[in-house]
């Protein structure tokens, strides 16, 4: 791609303004131009057919691929067994917090043999920083004597036999098989589950159903990719609270643009992670993120 991924996120804004502005800038006379917007937004997505919606839905992805190029999964891990714990672990409690935890972890349990054969005090230590740590605990020591008894030490890369394990259900079996064995899956997490509904890509609430009913709107091979893309959107713009649709590469596809922040200057105000200009959640990102202009994030404990 020949464009940095910045410059992308920077043009992808001033499309946003533009397309906008010449849209609906002129319309609503009683009504002002943000009641007008928020109208022409809503537009989309009311009464459309289903070819409209999966193309409404595709596009959305192809344009959040050049927003987040280096979109990968914002958990350190260096093999199979290390994303299976650090995605158990990272319930309640933020990717960062988790990264700043697992090297500790893993420097004194390398792996599966060793956690499961492990003092559970001196891990519940280790994990407290996550939250319900002992719950943690006997989540990723009881999938580690699984793994020991059962599959002879190896994760393994069918999603059947992951969520047999302790602690591991759909959404972190998707996770490990997407990133660690290159094998597609969607994975709704809290950020995906608000994101595909604000769209209205789905009305569905229960996680099982929407990541049947999303994933019909796309070939099986980007399930894993569009995962990423979304979850980032949702984590850097589209917050739960205030979306900072001011500065939403998307928002003319967007059937919820104005919900949050319109203002182009205060919805840059609320940017997190590198489109902010603050760090990541990784501690050792890839280097396609730094090169980007990304920062990562401090080890647990630093200033």
């Amino acid at each position: 791609m020949s464009k940095s991924p910045v410059r992308a996120q920077a043009k992808g804004a001033e499309r946003v303004v533009d397309r906008r502005d010449s849209a609906v800038g002129e319309q609503a006379p009683g009504g002002g131009k943000r009641a007008a917007e928020k109208a022409a937004s809503s537009k989309l997505a009311v009464g459309q057919t289903r070819t409209a919606l999966v193309r409404r839905a595709r596009r959305i992805n192809r344009e959040l691929a050049e927003v987040y190029p280096y979109a990968h999964p914002e958990l350190d891990f260096e093999n199979p067994f290390q994303l299976l714990v650090a995605t158990v672990l990272s319930a309640q409690t933020t990717d960062l917090r988790v990264n700043q935890t697992t090297p500790a972890l893993f420097a004194k349990y390398p792996g599966p043999e060793d956690l499961a054969a492990a003092n559970p005090e001196e891990v519940e230590e280790i994990l407290r920083p996550c939250g319900f740590f002992r719950a943690k605990t006997r989540s990723v020591m009881g999938l580690s004597k699984a793994l020991v008894e059962d599959y002879g030490g190896e994760v393994p890369g069918r999603l059947e036999e992951l969520v047999k394990l302790p602690g591991v259900g759909r959404k972190t079996a998707f996770v490990v098989l997407g990133n660690a064995f290159g094998r597609p899956g969607i994975t709704v997490d809290t950020h995906f589950q608000r994101l595909v509904r604000r769209w209205q890509w789905t009305e569905q609430t229960d996680p099982d159903k929407i990541e049947a009913e999303v994933g019909a709107l796309f070939p099986k091979k980007e399930w894993t990719d569009l995962s990423h893309h979304v979850i980032w959107h949702g984590r850097r713009i589209c917050h739960a609270r205030k979306p900072a649709c001011g500065a939403c590469p998307i928002a003319p596809l967007c059937p919820a643009y104005g919900e949050g922040e319109t203002d182009p200057e205060k919805a840059r105000k609320l940017l997190k992670y590198e489109k902010g200009g603050f760090p990541g959640q990784r501690l050792k990102p890839p280097q396609a993120y730094l090169d980007a202009g990304g920062r990562p994030a401090p080890p647990l404990g630093a200033a």
